[in-house]
């Protein structure tokens, strides 16, 4: 299975929280599954560490990208395809991020490891 991140999944598993959910972290420690990382997560995370809202994230935020090889992930980049999903996408959701996540969910195939439910009104096979 291709299973894409949410940022906060990433987040949760790279600090061993609690917060993930059982089916999350057994899918995420399956070698058997593939496990990307977009680079919407990256821009998330070095956004909201740069304004305070996660403080404890200066080591992850410095290089995501060595954190995300550092588990075996893969790093899925933003292209044009998945950029113009997200801002078609339709509904009020209007977190830009969230948007990305679900349109690359969408056209790469990828189910959605994430804890908002929301996701599934764009058709996103999501697991929690």
């Amino acid at each position: 299975m291709r299973l894409l991140l949410d940022t906060h999944a990433f987040i949760w598993w790279i600090a061993g929280n609690p917060s993930l959910s059982t089916t999350a972290q057994a899918a995420i420690g399956d070698s058997t599954n593939d496990v990307l990382v977009s680079a919407a997560s990256a821009w998330e995370i070095t956004t909201k560490h740069r304004i305070g809202k996660l403080p404890d994230a200066a080591t992850l935020a410095a290089d995501v990208e060595a954190a995300i090889a550092g588990q075996g992930f893969a790093t899925l980049p933003i292209t044009i395809r998945h950029a113009q999903l997200a801002g078609s996408l339709p509904g009020r959701h209007r977190d830009p991020f969230d948007r990305m996540l679900i349109a690359q969910a969408i056209l790469e195939r990828a189910t959605l490891l994430s804890n908002e439910a929301l996701f599934e009104a764009h058709g996103v096979n999501r697991l929690w």
